[in-house]
C-alpha cells in the first residue's frame, strides 16, 4: 500500500516501575532521517530505536521524542551523610554560643542543609528499559503508519485522476496530428501557387515538402513513450512497497517526452494541450514529493 511521509503517532507504556512515552512526527524527506530527543542517561538506546523504526519506515524526516520516568519508589533509595550532618550540627551550636542565641536545633533543620541527604536510583537493567521502550516505539510507529496509509490513498486517488486526464489530452494530441499535416499541406500549396501564379504546381514536390514536415514534426514515438510512462505510473501506485523514488524518476521521463512534443508542435491547439499536460504532470510531481 502506498503511504505518504506525513504522519503522527504517540504511545505511553507503564511497566516494571517505568512510565515510557514516545511521540513520532513525520514529514517528507528524500531519505530516512530520524532525529531523537531522549534523556541523556538512556542515549545508549538511540541506535536500537533507529533500527526498530527502519523495520517499518523507509523515507521521511522523523522527530522522535522519548521520555522515561521511574514511577516505582522502591527503585530509589535515601542516602544520608551522617558525618556531614554532625559537622553541621556542631558548627551551628558553636555559632549559637558565639552569638549568644538559642542553641535549639531540630533534626529537620539539619536535614534541610545542602547535601545532608540525597535520593539515589538503583542500578538499572537497560534490557528491561529497552523492552518497555521497544513496545512504545512500535505503538507510535503503528500510529504513524495508519496516518500515512490514509493520506497515501488520498494522494493515489488524486494522482490517478490526473493520470487519466493526461491520457485523455495525449489522445487529443494524437488525433490532432493528421489534421495539422493536412492544414500544412493546404497552406503550403496556397503559398506556392501564389508565387508561381498560373504555372502548374509540381504535385510530387508538394508531397515531398509535406513528407519532410511530417517527419520533422512527428510525435508518434513521444506519444507512445508517454502513454507507456502513464501506464507504468499506474502500476507502481498499486504496489505494496515504497515507490516514491521510482515514481519521481518516471515523472521526470514524462516531462522529457512532453517537452519534446512541445518543441515539435507547430500548432496553436496542440501547444495549448501540451501546456495543460505539463500542468498536470507538475501537480503529480508535487504530490509525489510526499509519497514514501
Amino acid at each position: 500500500m502506498v503511504r505518504s511521509m506525513t504522519g503522527f503517532g504517540r504511545s505511553q507504556i507503564n511497566e516494571e516501575g517505568y512510565q515510557v512515552s514516545c511521540e513520532i512526527r513525520g514529514v517528507n524527506h528524500r531519505f530516512l532521517d530520524p532525529h531523537i530527543r531522549m534523556p541523556r542517561r538512556y542515549s545508549i538506546l538511540e541506535e536500537k530505536i533507529k533500527e526498530e523504526i527502519k523495520k517499518s519506515l523507509q523515507r521521511g524526516r522523523l522527530e522522535i521524542n522519548v521520555n522515561i520516568d521511574k514511577i516505582d519508589d522502591s527503585r530509589r533509595t535515601l542516602k544520608v551523610d551522617k558525618g556531614l550532618a554532625i559537622a553541621y550540627y556542631n558548627y551551628l551550636k558553636e555559632i549559637a554560643e558565639n552569638l549568644n542565641i538559642s542553641k535549639e536545633i531540630r533534626v529537620i533543620d539539619v536535614f534541610r542543609l545542602p547535601e545532608v541527604f540525597s535520593l539515589q536510583d538503583e542500578d538499572e537493567d537497560l534490557d528491561i528499559v529497552w523492552a518497555i521502550l521497544q513496545k512504545a516505539v512500535q505503538a507510535s510507529v503503528n500510529g504513524v503508519l495508519e496516518m500515512r496509509e490514509k493520506e497515501g490513498q488520498n494522494l493515489v486517488r488524486d494522482i490517478l485522476a490526473r493520470n487519466e486526464q493526461i491520457l485523455s489530452r495525449v489522445k487529443e494530441l494524437e488525433q490532432r496530428t493528421p489534421t495539422v499535416e493536412m492544414e500544412y499541406r493546404s497552406k503550403l500549396q496556397s503559398r506556392i501557387q501564389e508565387v508561381m501564379d498560373s504555372e502548374l504546381l509540381d504535385e510530387n514536390r508538394l508531397l515531398q515538402e509535406v513528407a519532410i514536415f511530417a517527419d520533422k514534426t512527428s510525435i508518434t514515438e513521444e506519444i507512445v513513450r508517454l502513454n507507456s510512462h502513464v501506464e507504468h505510473l499506474q502500476n507502481l501506485l498499486s504496489l505494496d512497497e515504497a515507490v516514491g523514488r521510482k515514481c519521481d524518476f518516471l515523472v521526470q521521463e514524462m516531462f522529457r517526452e512532453i517537452n519534446t512534443i512541445s518543441s515539435k508542435s507547430n500548432d496553436l491547439k496542440m501547444s495549448q494541450i501540451v501546456v495543460d499536460v505539463k500542468a498536470e504532470i507538475e501537480k503529480i510531481r508535487e504530490q509525489l514529493q510526499n509519497i514514501e
